[in-house]
């Protein structure tokens, strides 16, 4: 039985939808990579699957419940941190702690804050506000929050994008590690093709919207822990890498081939005439508009 399960699930927002017939499956434990192109519909999956959206059609399961809502059991790393500036490292992770264990206690609660800036190295940063951070070390309080909650399953939504290359390459051997130590399941939405295939165990290519929908499943068979510097070298990523990257430029032409083309109809307007004096001048006018009008004025 599958851990998280979408079947058949369609969403829109009023026009064309954004997601048409997504099927998907994932097992506890698994790292699975969404890959897609720039608004193809990757957030809005994510979105469904953290329940902070409903399908139109379709059902979103974890664990075998349908998702309906936002819930504990689902943590997620948003591409823009989200966290409170003027609480420090401590208090934004405390936040999520208290609200999903008030029945624990006070120093229990603490530890638990204490374990999660732990797992992402930040123990010397704890006092800090959000200011005083780098964008990588405020990446890793939002991963720290999420972790503390000990959901069942973690959304990661293009959580490194914003970032500069040495700190994204820094906190993708930072997630790969986490994962490592904990195998909860994990779904990463991303555009970056490298990335997926170093952190995930399968890669789905979504195709471009609107009706986006899911590609064939890549199966990441390389050997971890992976090394950046040798997996350049490696045959496995080499055919790996070509063959998701030959697809995702496949719907980039098909999508071009089904542009359709119209005739461009010009605005029934009389342009300025620019090479008289500026003083001379009248502003655009419609030909159908030019009337000649009587004012009266009191004062």
């Amino acid at each position: 039985m599958a851990f998280l399960e979408l079947t058949h699930v369609t969403k829109g927002f009023g026009g064309p939808p954004v997601l048409a017939d997504i099927n998907l499956s994932i097992g506890r434990g698994e790292f699975v990579a969404i890959v897609g192109y720039s608004g193809s519909g990757k957030t809005t999956l994510i979105s469904l699957i953290a329940g902070l959206t409903r399908p139109d059609s379709g059902r979103v399961k974890l664990n075998d419940l349908e998702i309906t809502a936002p819930g504990p059991d689902r943590g997620v790393v948003f591409q823009n941190y989200s966290l409170l500036p003027w609480l420090t490292v401590t208090e934004n992770i405390r936040l999520a702690v208290d609200q999903v264990f008030p029945n624990h206690a006070l120093e229990k609660r603490r530890q638990i804050a204490a374990t999660a800036i732990a797992t992402v190295t930040l123990t010397p940063h704890a006092h800090k506000l959000p200011r005083e951070l780098s964008g990588g070390q405020r990446q890793r309080v939002s991963v720290a929050r999420a972790l503390a909650m000990d959901p069942q399953i973690l959304l990661l939504d293009e959580p490194l994008s914003a970032l500069d290359a040495l700190t994204r390459a820094t906190l993708q051997d930072e997630f790969e590690r986490i994962w490592e130590k904990d195998k909860k399941t994990v779904v990463l939405i991303t555009n970056d093709v490298d990335e997926a295939l170093l952190l995930a165990d399968r890669i789905i290519p979504l195709t471009p919207g609107p009706g986006a929908t899911l590609g064939p499943s890549f199966t990441v068979s390389l050997p971890r822990p992976r090394d950046r510097k040798a997996l350049n070298h490696d045959p496995e990523f080499k055919r790996l890498r070509a063959v998701i990257t030959s697809e995702l430029l496949g719907y980039g032409e098909r999508r071009k081939a089904a542009t359709v083309r119209a005739k461009l109809i010009l605005p029934d307007i009389l342009p300025e005439n620019l090479d008289l004096p500026r003083t001379d001048r009248s502003r655009p006018l419609r030909p159908n508009e030019i009337r000649e009008e009587e004012v009266s004025l009191h004062s």
